[in-house]
């Protein structure tokens, strides 16, 4: 039986706080009773707020406004609201919220809906804390009211409701239907970290069974009535249009069922995917090229160089860095060179999408619910609340299913169009159209200076970058771009942390590279770390100073980065030899940076043999990001990060020629295998601040950190991501 919500919109409250949580009933049993239509019914849901549910089988259901891709939220939120609660963990599931940022907005971006920039655990804190509390609260009153006893004599634990004085007791679910018809409170009293039963212990994921035996839904095992399959020819360079096309043999294939032109290349539809990758391949496609980019990666870089020589929008000023500079007693200088790179994630993009006579309902590893929805609603003429997104795992992101441009939800809406929407349709981008579909980590290319004055003191700065933005064109552009800089390509450089006295930042941003970009896991930071904290090992060895000891002097007015470099710096050994077997040079590096509000630093320790080849064999990282929510999740997040980057410093590209993406899938843009994955150790900071971002700030200090354990190695800086061992040859 389908469930039916009932909601009582006269009763729709809201908590005091930074998001409301509106009270209704979800009763099937109700709803079917009044229709005629009671019959066994297995499970009766109360609605206790807009993230709780409470079943008749004491079922406890935490609604999900962020999207579970493999970082840990479902696990997270459901922790947080259910020590809150006082649930039996055993008895906590999630599901993924509806699209609505009225109810389920990310609070750090506004009225809007979507997961990124490491928020989930952070926006959600207070809220979910409230929501469980809230739960429990009502779920309380309604056992003194029953049992005519006082609330402050009712004790809640492990989903049991209970009352010493009486004897008495009772679980979630035999009061759930009279909780729901409570008041909400509009205060409710928190925990006491100290109290916490599950916060900050090892709770099993709840996403770790499904996974494992198969039953949780990806886009890719959503089958709908009638459904067709969906691969697009795109065009081989950005920009480009369709001139015409032959589908004569296309048509032949056995399975296919039309083929369509869409703005974004030709659709072929088939019974199924390899049908339609069959059809795909025998299409004959002619390009209209006349718009279309056709630089190539070396060209742009040394369009970005030329740039680089002229000063660009002042990011962050301090001091007077042209007198400071001027009068130096030594000026050292480098470039850093950093590529394209592909999100890659294990599932590429793909979206189911319904046209119906009432509205169109989507089905993705949805991202960007706020976003998304608007477009799709707009390109069919409907209003938002009329496309129903259903929010599935998904296999990876790092950022690509939050596009701004909604590029392939967009997609599948356009194929649904041209076929006027008589079939649902399931859009599958196969490797090849994911890694040469744009929307990778924006090229860039910075130019650092250093002063030091006559008693060999770090007293000046300067750092340029060039490269596109991300933000120009997107919804956050009004909160991000101010003045003309884009506050994503300079974060991790304009706000520094390093106590010089004289610093200068300033960007040059291009707009006329029509090479579409996007956030990449941990975004600006993911090339600022780099070339600043190799830079400084860099003047730490002009200075003939220890590189740790060089980064505590100037962070004495940060001690959450001074903090996390002392402990790392203390579980690797820091100062003590490497051995080396014969024919091969070893060495340590750190590097600390903060991003997304959280702080880690790493330390690593690199082999260089003599053919140049690097094995990374130790990375030790120590973490502040708040109160550890699942530590067991941070370390995987962590590990995980580690391994991501890596990966992209090791051999990370998306390479144009002629405008052309010379990468198709991991033969041509390989990932880290696991023999190359190093030891990692994660130590987490102790606090109970509230928690921070964890699935994205462990990649920025890796890079650096392998980048400054090879110096410390071979003498030898590299300036140029990925690594080019050719450079380290004995």
């Amino acid at each position: 039986m389908s469930e039916i919500v009932i909601e009582n919109l006269s009763r729709r409250r809201f908590l005091q706080g930074s998001a409301g949580l509106t009270l209704g009933f979800c009763l099937p049993a109700v709803a079917a009773a009044a229709a005629g239509k009671l019959g066994a019914v297995a499970t009766v849901n109360a609605e206790i707020n807009a993230f709780l549910k409470i079943g008749s089988d004491n079922s406890v259901t935490v609604m999900s406004k962020h999207l579970e891709m493999g970082q840990g939220t479902y696990t997270g939120l459901a922790t947080i609201l259910a020590d809150e609660l006082d649930a039996d963990w055993k008895n906590v599931r999630v599901e993924g919220a509806a699209a609505d940022a009225k109810r389920y907005n990310n609070t750090f971006w506004g009225p809007a809906q979507g997961t990124g920039g490491s928020t989930a655990m952070a926006n959600s804190w207070d809220q979910m804390r409230k929501a469980g509390a809230s739960g429990r609260a009502m779920l309380v009153s309604a056992a003194a009211k029953r049992w005519n006893v006082g609330a402050a004599e009712i004790v809640v634990r492990d989903g049991i409701v209970s009352h010493a004085g009486s004897g008495r007791k009772a679980s979630f679910g035999e009061l759930a239907l009279d909780a729901a018809k409570e008041t909400v409170p509009t205060e409710v009293k928190l925990k006491d970290p100290k109290d916490f039963r599950l916060i900050g212990k090892q709770a099993k994921r709840k996403d770790s069974a499904a996974k494992t035996n198969g039953t949780a839904q990806f886009t890719q095992d959503v089958f709908l009535p009638g459904m067709l399959v969906a691969v697009v020819a795109h065009p081989p360079q950005f920009g480009a249009t369709v001139k015409s096309f032959d589908a004569t043999k296309a048509k032949a294939i056995k399975g296919v069922v039309e083929v369509v032109q869409i703005p974004q290349g030709v659709a072929v539809l088939a019974t199924d995917t390899w049908s339609a990758k069959k059809g795909r391949d025998a299409l004959s496609v002619s390009w209209d090229d006349s718009k279309a980019f056709k630089l190539g990666s070396d060209e742009i870089l040394a369009k970005y160089k030329e740039m680089a020589k002229k000063p660009g929008l002042i990011a962050a000023n301090k001091g007077d860095t042209a007198k400071t500079f001027a009068g130096a007693a030594k000026v050292l200088s480098a470039s850093f060179d950093f590529p394209y790179l592909a999100h890659a994630a294990m599932e590429p993009m793909n979206c189911v999408v319904h046209l119906k006579a009432d509205g169109c309902e989507v089905w993705n590893g949805e991202q960007f619910q706020t976003v998304d929805q608007g477009r799709v609603a707009a390109l069919f003429g409907l209003k938002p609340e009329q496309v129903k997104l259903n929010m599935l795992y998904a296999g990876g992101s790092f950022g690509r299913r939050a596009c701004t441009q909604s590029d392939y939800v967009q997609e599948a809406a356009h194929i649904v169009k041209a076929i006027n929407g008589r079939a649902p349709v399931k859009l599958v981008w196969l490797r090849e159209d994911d890694m040469r579909g744009g929307f990778y980590r924006p090229m860039f290319h910075h130019a650092l200076e250093a002063a030091l004055d006559g008693s060999g003191k770090l007293v000046g700065w300067h750092h340029r970058l060039v490269g596109q933005s991300i933000i120009a064109g997107s919804p956050f552009e009004g909160m991000l771009i101010k003045d003309g800089i884009d506050h994503v390509s300079v974060e991790g450089a304009a706000n520094l942390p390093y106590a010089i006295p004289n610093l200068l930042v300033d960007l040059h941003t291009p707009t006329d590279i029509g090479v579409p970009v996007l956030w990449w896991r941990s975004v600006g930071s993911s090339h600022t770390a780099y070339s600043t904290e190799v830079f400084l090992d860099q003047v730490a060895a002009a200075m003939g100073k220890d590189p740790v000891a060089l980064r505590l002097e100037l962070l004495t007015e940060h001690p959450k980065h001074a903090g996390v470099l002392k402990l790392v710096a203390e579980k690797a050994n820091w100062g003590t030899p490497l051995k080396a077997a014969a024919g091969e040079r070893r060495g340590r590096g750190v590097a600390v940076h903060e991003s997304f509000n959280s702080f880690v630093a790493q330390v690593a320790e690199v082999t260089v043999k003599k053919d140049g080849s690097i094995k990374v064999d130790r990375v030790v990282c120590a973490v502040d990001c708040g109160t550890a929510i699942n530590p067991d999740n941070i370390r995987s997040q962590v590990e995980g990060a580690v391994g991501f980057a890596l990966s992209a410093a090791m051999s990370g590209e998306i390479t144009l020629k002629g405008g052309r993406v010379e990468q198709g899938n991991f033969d041509t843009y390989p990932l880290l295998r696991i023999g190359d994955m190093p030891k990692v150790e994660v130590h987490i900071v102790p606090s109970t601040a509230a928690p921070t971002g964890i699935g994205e700030p462990g990649v920025p200090p890796l890079a650096p950190a392998v980048a400054n354990a090879i110096a410390a190695a071979t003498g030898k800086f590299l300036h140029k991501m990925p690594f080019n061992t050719a450079e380290l040859v004995a």
